[in-house]
């Protein structure tokens, strides 16, 4: 299972459960994101008798680099003692704070924070963490690009992620009242600036069955097939030779071997032009899609 964003969850019970307390025979956590670990850091959690632990080293070993960074494994242990010294405190007083930001951005007119009733339901997410903030900034007719790039140029202030409606901050162990004092009083100016804003670029969001393609032949032949590299107006039809992943959510919209579809290339292009970031695309631009050449397309 994939827990990148959970390395902080089986420290305070007022998280949502992680993934071994779930149930998982194996789990990857990335503590450089939700700890205190140095980029690339992180760590496989295994239980149970499903998995042979020498089998997943061996694996592991076979993408691993023969010259491993000390400061990495020295920056995990760190985070593995101060967890669990001082875990439940830390993460308490987080949780207090995110609980009081949460509170006055709901305040701020034209703000939404998404919370449990947001996303959680039937079909959707069984539980929320409170720390990650995301903030629909819709309210303020405008895209979380234009305002993360406000609160870049204006404030000095890195939103976490954006995407066409929203802007994700994200709250840890080491902020405190000076931290989110300055997140609070950038977004009270942000919405003060929102003409500033307008009008917009509108992305052209498919339903999510507009978002799905045919599959017409496996993603390694697509892959490896002779392929071009045509302007997105003339890709309609065609079977795409790459992966294009709007990040976020850093889920792919086209992967090898489907046939492109006119509402997936209208809703990458006008992403882009309102600032969408496509970062394994061929051309991040999208002034090409990368398709298989004619001779070797399905049609």
């Amino acid at each position: 299972m994939d827990e990148a964003w959970g390395a902080h969850l089986p420290f305070h019970p007022g998280l949502p459960s992680w993934a071994m307390d779930a149930g998982a025979d194996v789990c990857v956590t990335s503590i450089h994101k939700m700890g205190s670990g140095l980029e690339q850091g992180s760590v496989f959690h295994l239980q149970g008798d499903l998995i042979d632990p020498a089998k997943l080293k061996i694996r592991a070993d076979l993408l691993g680099t023969t010259s491993p960074s000390v400061l990495i494994y020295a920056g995990l242990d760190g985070w593995r003692r101060q967890m669990a010294l001082h875990g439940r405190e830390l993460l308490g007083r987080a949780l207090d704070l995110a609980a009081e930001v949460r509170t006055a951005v709901e305040a701020i007119d034209g703000l939404h924070v998404n919370d449990r009733a947001d996303l959680c339901g039937p079909g959707l997410a069984d539980d929320v963490d409170p720390l990650p903030v995301v903030i629909d900034v819709s309210g303020l007719d405008t895209t979380g690009y234009r305002a993360a790039d406000w609160l870049r140029e204006h404030r000095h202030l890195d939103a976490h992620l954006a995407d066409h409606r929203r802007i994700s901050t994200q709250l840890t162990h080491a902020d405190d009242e000076e931290t989110t004092g300055a997140l609070l009083t950038a977004l009270k100016d942000l919405a003060h600036a929102a003409a500033d804003l307008r009008p917009a670029p509108t992305v052209q969001v498919p339903d999510p069955a507009g978002l799905r393609m045919e599959q017409t032949c496996l993603p390694r032949d697509a892959f490896f097939g002779d392929t071009e590299d045509i302007p997105p107006a003339d890709a309609a039809g065609r079977i795409a030779a790459e992966m294009i992943t709007p990040y976020p959510p850093g889920i792919p919209a086209v992967l090898p071997g489907e046939r492109l579809t006119e509402p997936v290339l209208r809703y990458l292009c006008s992403g882009v032009e309102a600032g969408m970031n496509l970062p394994d695309a061929t051309d991040p631009g999208l002034g090409t899609v990368r398709v298989l050449a004619a001779s070797d397309s399905a049609g």
